[in-house]
């Protein structure tokens, strides 16, 4: 039988996004600054993405989401095709490391109101990850808790018949 969850960090509010996400590669999303919104749109629709990070030599400058692409160009009747994403994008951006937890990164979520987080480890971007992400890990992280107790009843069940 597996060893049941009881250490801190097997529990998913202090898991950390190091062992969340792994040691898989992540391709990470960008434009630079110059680049026109519609680019950014573009990019965002071909890998099914609702956020790219902007990058100015690698460096982290800001981030641009679908949303602000609504807001900030298509609301006012901006042109996509002629607005750079330097004009639009969210330029105090909230980020976390691999050392932050996956309680820290749903109060920054919910707190900031923003559902994707640039993850740094110094100065670099090594992955973006989103709410969709920490609710895929929380159903795994259930689904292995209810398997558990499903093992515990069988168990107690089968003992004392």
């Amino acid at each position: 039988m597996k060893a049941p969850i009881r250490r801190p960090e097997q529990i998913l509010a202090y898991r950390s996004l190091a062992k969340i996400l792994g040691t898989d590669a992540r391709t990470i999303w960008s434009v630079a600054p110059a680049d026109s919104a519609h680019r950014a749109v573009q990019l965002m629709a071909a890998k099914d993405i609702g956020l790219v990070v902007v990058l100015d030599r690698d460096a982290l400058v800001g981030v641009l989401s679908e949303r602000d692409c609504v807001r900030r160009v298509l609301g006012p009747g901006r042109s996509l095709e002629q607005t750079p994403v330097s004009e639009i994008m969210a330029r105090d951006v909230v980020a976390v490391t691999l050392d932050d937890t996956f309680a820290d990164c749903l109060r920054l979520m919910h707190v900031n109101r923003i559902r994707h987080l640039p993850v740094m480890r110094g100065t670099r971007v090594v992955a973006v990850i989103s709410v969709r992400d920490l609710l895929g890990e929380a159903v795994e992280h259930h689904r292995k808790i209810i398997d558990e107790l499903e093992r515990e009843r069988l168990t107690i069940f089968t003992s004392t018949a």
